[in-house]
């Protein structure tokens, strides 16, 4: 394990969040108003964090990774996971009542593409693709993989992905919530061995970058940021966990998806007491008024 690496991967991701939000604020494209969104408590949040996370991501892990092929899977599907997730947030019909990925997939098999589908086929596409990246044919043992062993893997890291991109959006329905998710579940990684290591350190670089205005709530993730940050979290565990990790995760990621079809997970994490406070940490009091500018 590199610390050095690692905390040049910090120190890079939150360096190229903090900027690019910054050249954000005078620069948005098509304006600031294009960029704002109502939040929880009916008040104006501006969805440029997510582009700016994304891009802190992609930095901290590409210029970091131990490897070509990590620094492709990584960037592939962080980049897959903000440009659909943009997508959506700028181009979703406020109209159409289909939400969640039951709605999503129900309206594609239905021969419609809203945007939230586009999501689900873009990003799993660039899980895919990631995936098949940082799947090596040759083994640690020197040994040429089958086509089918191979291909197995790649199809088992690449739902990975997708599925934990999807999950981390899920979550993003609070201040900061997707944020700690993603570093607490980044943190392990970032201090064990494995090629991941840097991918995951980017994940703290740049939540911590975003924390201070997504806290405050004048900034969101959006579905550019939650899914480039959990695309970038499903790679650093592909890159680096042992396929029985891998294996859980998936299993893990995947449940949470079907359970929140039925089940609130703000009404779950309200009624757990230690959820409850990590989630508000940090937060404004639930009645407290908006800080002036």
């Amino acid at each position: 394990m590199s610390i050095g690496r690692r905390l040049g991967a910090v120190a890079t991701a939150r360096t190229v969040t903090a900027v690019v939000r910054a050249v954000l604020e005078e620069h948005a494209p098509g304006g600031q108003q294009r960029w704002l969104r109502t939040n929880h408590r009916g008040e104006p949040v501006s969805m440029l964090e997510g582009p700016a996370v994304a891009a802190g991501l992609v930095a901290g892990a590409v210029v970091a990774a131990p490897s070509a092929r990590a620094a492709g899977a990584v960037g592939i599907a962080t980049a897959a996971g903000a440009a659909f997730g943009i997508v959506d947030d700028l181009a979703e019909d406020l109209d159409d009542r289909r939400k969640g990925l039951r709605g999503h997939l129900g309206a594609l098999a239905q021969g419609r593409v809203t945007t939230g589908g586009l999501k689900v086929l873009g990003i799993g596409a660039g899980a895919l693709l990631a995936a098949a990246v940082a799947t090596p044919r040759t083994g640690d043992d020197g040994i040429r993989r089958g086509l089918v062993g191979w291909g197995t893997d790649v199809a088992v890291s690449g739902a990975l992905i997708a599925s934990t991109a999807n999950l981390l959006n899920l979550l993003d329905l609070r201040p900061g919530r997707a944020l700690k998710a993603a570093t607490i579940a980044a943190v392990p990684m970032v201090l064990a061995p494995g090629a991941g290591g840097p991918a995951a350190a980017a994940i703290v670089g740049a939540s911590a970058a975003a924390a201070d205005q997504d806290l405050a709530e004048t900034d969101m993730l959006g579905d550019g940021g939650a899914n480039a940050l959990g695309a970038a979290l499903g790679s650093a565990l592909v890159l680096g966990a042992p396929r029985a990790v891998r294996l859980a995760a998936l299993a893990a990621t995947v449940g949470l998806t079907v359970v929140s079809e039925k089940v609130s997970f703000t009404a779950v994490i309200e009624a757990t007491p230690v959820l409850r406070d990590i989630d508000r940490w940090g937060r404004r009091p639930v009645h407290a008024p908006a800080p002036s500018a």
